[in-house]
């Protein structure tokens, strides 16, 4: 036992002499710093006595100011030792009552903010995070909402190496004030990875020890002097490198506010992506045409799953209003991200399918977001990721009536918008491929056969609603029925509006194939779906409307399915 204080003491004079001495501007250059601080840490778990706890804390918050204070000036990583001293004050702050939180603060404001691109660090703070996760939860919620946009540097600079442990700390990530923000900095985590790198390069080649935020403050600090020089002598402000956003070697101006934008460290809320901005368009056209980076690569492997997992943690923790909240932002990133092929893929898939689930769990939020819905539907030609856009609109508009039979307004609304489109796009929707050469150097082929295709979809949306919503059927029917009587209409438009026409002079029949799936509707002739796997044998309505011509092959009659009066 007393061999166990005497090196407990001997531990804590090493700590003492640090922090006395002012010779050495940095602690953590003292190479038996980190292993006394690491022993003094584990007698004090093993001992269980407050005393040791007590006696220690006083040294060790005094050792931690001092590695906080110097560290901008420090020529070695101190993250390492930092989160060891940082682990005691979580296990032991409530014995000696140390503000915790206010020291992870300065951990991420003074030390992470400029040790985020080395990998050990990296490494060991997640480490930290993910073996703590619950007590920040429970203590410290706000802690990891603020401060995402830094450790989405750090898993944007570190890579695939790191995934499954950031994945890990991604819900506390999530909160009320992060949860819009952060969907937008992992959709622009490739355009991190460029920032990032044009920085390094400015950097002479590292990002270690680099300190971005005060890059960011000295632009910000440039950018109001010369507001306030216009303000005050009427003189007009500068644009830097003729306002391109690029010096001529194609870096980042530091003054740029998308720059300033995509490098933060801490969350401050939605802020717009200067999308049409000289410096984004720039970035973004170099990103694609030169040489993808190793990291790069990376990235935008990563970005999809990062997603998937956020959407997930979504559905299963955000309440609905805040769900509603992203649905519009969802539609206005659907076609603007980084451009490359398979990344928008990846990421379009997961936008839509989420979209959809909370369609699904929610159908009223169609009815809530009726304006942002018609305007997607009238932007549905201005490019393939819009039409795609458009095609999942309008089977969430057919598939849930609207929002539901108690939303007559936003239902006719709604078919009045598909209406209009169906008309627009009908004289032009006909393919003719017959007289078209098999390859389009200008892609015509394959427009038009986007816009046929969402036609289609329209003309599905247009029966659903007016299955679900009666007093709309006898416009449905003029609807398809010029649609039907026109004579330069795709073949593939013009026979799905005459099988709606046909359907709809079946009632009971109509109701069960574009019928909201909700089991509410019975009477004579209408088909009870749940009833499906036990008197089915056949999938009557996909027989009906597939273009089957001829005689049936199913060797059943109609009143095995159908019930009867």
């Amino acid at each position: 036992m007393a061999k166990s204080d005497g090196d407990f003491e001997f531990y804590l004079r090493s700590l003492s002499s640090q922090t006395r001495d002012s010779t050495s501007p940095d602690p953590s250059s003292d190479p038996y710093l980190l292993p006394s601080v690491t022993k003094i840490y584990e007698m004090c778990k093993e001992g269980g006595s407050d005393e040791l706890v007590t006696r220690a804390f006083n040294q060790m918050s005094k050792l931690y100011q001092r590695c906080i204070s110097v560290s901008n000036q420090s020529q070695t990583s101190n993250v390492v030792l930092l989160v060891t001293m940082l682990q005691f004050f979580m296990d032991f702050g409530d014995v000696v009552l140390h503000d915790t939180e206010s020291s992870l603060r300065s951990f991420f404001r003074s030390c992470l903010s400029r040790e985020f691109a080395d990998p050990v660090a990296a490494g060991r703070l997640l480490e930290f995070l993910n073996v703590n996760k619950t007590k920040i939860l429970k203590s410290f919620p706000a802690l990891l909402p603020q401060f995402f946009p830094l450790l989405l540097k750090l898993i944007a600079w570190n890579g695939e190496s790191l995934e499954k442990p950031f994945l890990s700390i991604l819900p506390l990530m999530i909160s009320a004030g992060s949860f819009l923000p952060l969907f937008s900095s992992l959709l622009d985590l490739p355009l991190l990875v460029v920032a990032l790198e044009k920085v390094e390069k400015k950097n002479s080649g590292t990002l270690i020890g680099s300190n971005i935020a005060s890059i960011q403050k000295s632009a910000a600090t440039e950018i109001i002097l010369a507001l306030m020089d216009e303000a005050y002598t009427g003189s007009a402000i500068e644009n830097l490198d003729d306002g391109s956003g690029f010096d001529g070697n194609g870096s980042f101006d530091l003054a740029d506010p998308t720059f300033l934008e995509i490098l933060k460290d801490e969350n401050d809320g939605i802020a717009e992506r200067h999308w049409t901005s000289p410096t984004m368009v720039a970035t973004l056209q170099a990103a694609v045409n030169n040489p993808q980076t190793d990291r790069l690569k990376q990235i935008l492997q990563m970005s999809p799953r990062l997603l998937g997992s956020y959407f997930s943690i979504a559905l299963r923790d955000i309440d609905d209003s805040l769900l509603c909240a992203l649905i519009p932002l969802i539609m206005s990133r659907y076609d603007t991200m980084c451009p490359d092929k398979t990344f928008c893929f990846e990421v379009q898939k997961r936008l839509s399918d989420f979209m959809l689930a909370v369609f699904q769990r929610c159908p009223h939020f169609i009815a809530l977001l009726k304006k942002p819905i018609m305007d997607r539907l009238a932007e549905a030609y201005d490019s393939p990721a819009k039409t795609e856009l458009g095609l999942h609109l309008c089977w969430a508009i057919g598939e849930h009536g609207a929002g539901g039979t108690s939303h007559k307004d936003v239902a006719r609304g709604l078919f009045e918008s598909l209406e209009l489109l169906l008309y627009e796009n009908l004289a032009t929707s006909r393919l003719g491929l017959n007289q078209e050469s098999a390859i389009d150097p200008k892609g015509n082929t394959s427009r038009k056969s986007s816009q046929a295709r969402l036609l289609c979809f329209v003309a599905t949306a247009i029966a659903k609603l007016a299955t679900c919503h009666k007093e709309l059927l006898p416009r449905a029917r003029v609807s398809f029925g010029k649609v039907a009587r026109s004579p330069i209409v795709d073949r593939r438009v013009w026979r799905r509006a005459c099988d709606y026409l046909g359907l709809m002079d079946e009632p009971a029949l109509c109701l069960s194939v574009l019928g909201p799936n909700t089991g509410e509707a019975s009477g004579p002739g209408i088909v009870d779906w749940s009833k499906g796997d036990s008197k089915m044998v056949a999938h009557i309505p996909f027989y009906l409307l597939a273009e089957q011509e001829g005689v049936p092959y199913h060797d059943f009659s109609f009143g095995d399915v159908f019930p009867v009066e």
